[in-house]
């Protein structure tokens, strides 16, 4: 008789047979050159993470990019820096677009390279030579130019902070041609030229004027051009109130120790700002960001300001999607989790771990539908009990505290399917770096165990979040299955479109093939 573990079969059903292994060794399916791409611009920072170096994501990016066309990875860029809020991956697509198609960059450039640290990133990575080339070239130093024109004194205040290159060094490659005496005059000051005080913008003017008096009224510069010099608490509450909504919170620790909270006016002001719904959206901020800042507050930061940070938390995931029917959330807290959600990055890591990130999501999904099962999982599934009712930060910091260990993306599905539970919607938040799962023959144990339960659940549906820059997956993509990258809030709408009822095998990326790019003029 023939061997039955050989040729055993779900009830008819046969798993497609796995196509490649992932970064921790183990069998995977291969995504699609497009997805695959999609994955690596919507989470890649180009920094080494648990599993794969920094280089070899380079690789991967600029391999399927040399076999895409130059549409799609504009749009890709878009997408990651719109939406996904990207900083590395679009700036790198668009270095790649210099030496592909120099008529699509010129219709991206502004929107993806729309601050100072986007202009540094494309100039570092283009002058670089991994896209093929070392020189700007004539047009990418159009673009620059055309940059630089369009921004404001404060725009241009901003980039001059950073390095490698400077916006200095960036001037002096592209040499753009000042509209008027102003901006001649800045562009002097910047590179360390003679310039006439007369004819200065007033910002720098007074910028210049108070660094050599420090009286008078603090001049309204971007704080890092203050900071380096011995300020007192009523030149860092002058900057507490002059700051952008970002600046803020990134240095609440640091206006405590410089007593800008003393003030309880100030307090009640910067609590406002803080929790401005339209300034938090303006800021794209990471959902993340706002957890971070909140635990890495002081003893000395305020309630008040505390409490604003919540509040910029229900606005910055105020598209979790209302979702219906049995719904199970399944965040990865295994060992590889503990990686920054960033990649590694000597000296400047990024404190947030991938955990953080998936106890997030999990709780906001929480709090939005307090039907919700939550199944943290390791190599097995975590027990955890949480309240709907707490906040967001609360059960983000529950689940957070979990795990360790191996990862074993079948095992949430093989609770449920030793339940004989019900499930409309699975949604799993993970690294996808499975290697501790039961051995599945043809495909993966995730796959084999989501036929399974789709055996009990016709109409069932599986969203799968990886928060690191991959070329695989678990679970190939299909109409029933969707695999999506990143983590920003975008996820949520994503998870809302297929919750609704969209094919899972092309739906992100046809979201991104919506991005809008002008038509190509065709040639008779």
């Amino acid at each position: 008789m023939a061997n039955r573990s050989l040729f055993q079969s779900l009830r008819g059903v046969l798993l497609p047979k796995t196509d490649t292994v992932n970064d921790a060794g183990a069998p995977a399916y291969a995504l699609g050159p497009q997805a695959a791409l999609a994955q690596l611009a919507a989470t890649g920072c180009l920094n080494s993470t648990y599993y794969a170096s920094a280089e070899t994501q380079l690789d991967r990016v600029l391999d399927l990019a040399a076999g895409l066309e130059p549409d799609f990875l504009a749009r890709t860029a878009l997408y990651a820096r719109q939406r996904g809020f990207m900083k590395d991956l679009p700036a790198l697509l668009c270095a790649v677009l210099a030496t592909r198609d120099l008529d699509r960059l010129a219709e991206v450039f502004p929107q993806v390279i729309d601050n100072g640290k986007m202009l540094r990133n494309f100039v570092q990575i283009l002058r670089s030579g991994v896209t093929g080339r070392k020189s700007l070239g004539t047009a990418p130093k159009r673009f620059i130019r055309q940059w630089l024109e369009r921004a404001s004194v404060r725009q241009l205040l901003q980039a001059s902070v950073g390095n490698a290159p400077s916006l200095a060094d960036i001037v002096k490659m592209v040499h753009p041609h000042p509209a008027d005496p102003a901006r001649e005059a800045f562009y002097a000051w910047l590179i360390g030229k003679p310039w006439d005080p007369e004819v200065l913008p007033e910002a720098v003017r007074a910028y210049e004027a108070w660094k050599q008096t420090r009286t008078g009224e603090v001049p309204d510069v971007p704080f890092q051009l203050l900071t380096a010099l011995d300020l007192g608490p009523a030149e860092w509450s002058a900057i507490a109130d002059n700051a952008s909504w970002q600046t803020t919170r990134m240095n609440l620790n640091t206006f405590a120790r410089h007593g800008v909270f003393q003030d309880a006016a100030r307090i009640t002001r910067l609590a406002a700002r803080l929790a401005n719904p339209e300034l938090v959206r303006k800021a794209r901020v990471f959902p993340y960001q706002l957890m971070v800042a909140y635990h890495n507050c002081d003893k000395q930061v305020p309630t008040e300001i505390r409490e604003a940070l919540q509040d910029a938390m229900e606005t910055a995931i105020s598209n979790v999607p209302d979702l219906t029917g049995k719904i199970v959330v399944c965040p990865d807290v295994s060992g590889s989790m503990i990686s920054p959600v960033t990649g590694h990055q000597r000296g400047a890591s990024s404190v947030v771990r991938c955990v953080d990130v998936a106890a997030l999501v999990t709780a906001a999904l929480l709090r939005k539908n307090p039907g919700v099962r939550v199944l943290p999982f390791e190599v097995k599934v975590v027990e955890i009990q949480l309240n709907p009712r707490d906040s967001v930060m609360t059960n983000a910091t529950k689940l957070a505290a979990l795990g360790g260990g191996g990862t074993n993306c079948s095992a949430p599905l093989a609770r449920l399917n030793e339940e004989k539970a019900r499930a409309e919607l699975v949604i799993f938040v993970s690294d996808n770096e499975s290697w501790a799962d039961p051995k599945a023959n043809r495909g993966t144990a995730m796959l084999q165990q989501w036929e399974l339960l789709k055996l009990r659940n016709p109409q069932a549906r599986l969203v799968c979040i990886d928060l690191t820059p991959n070329t695989n997956t678990q679970a190939l993509s299909r109409q029933d299955i969707l695999n999506v990258g990143g983590f920003s809030d975008t996820v949520f709408d994503l998870i809302a479109g297929f919750a609704a009822g969209a094919d899972g095998t092309d739906h992100w990326l046809r979201e991104i093939e919506l991005q809008p790019l002008k038509p190509k003029m065709k040639i008779a």
